[in-house]
């Protein structure tokens, strides 16, 4: 099993992985956006609505990219890394502007946790993506 060791980047810091990328997809031909761009009209949004928003774009272009893999195991391990980093990204804007002292240490708890499935995952891609 692999070792789960702390791990201490932040969202924006994790870089996913290069093998999860779908190198030269025309996504356009899937009818997927690989912007990530969520419309959201005139709403107006304070900062940390802005904040979960910026994760969550960048989650939704990697998750796409990554669940286009031909491998079904790879698409999901990619898939998944890019959620826990979303995860993460809103996790750190609960942190950053959050007040309630339960709903911040749930927010320590998830970034501490996924950030370890992240670099388990992340290992797993690298070893068996083709």
């Amino acid at each position: 099993m692999l070792s789960l060791a702390p791990v201490t980047a932040s969202a924006q810091e994790m870089t996913y992985p290069e093998k999860c990328k779908t190198a030269g997809m025309d996504m356009s031909k899937t009818g997927m956006s690989m912007d990530g761009d969520m419309k959201m009209g005139d709403m107006p949004m304070g900062d940390y609505q802005k904040a979960s928003m910026e994760g969550m774009k960048s989650m939704h272009s990697n998750m796409m990219q990554g669940m286009m893999q031909k491998d079904a195991d790879v698409a999901f391990v990619c898939g998944m890394i890019a959620h826990h980093m979303g995860a993460i990204s809103m996790s750190e804007a609960e942190l950053k502007y959050g007040d309630n002292k339960e709903a911040m240490a749930m927010a320590r708890k998830v970034i501490d946790a996924q950030k370890k499935e992240i670099v388990q995952m992340t290992k797993w891609v690298n070893k068996e993506a083709k």
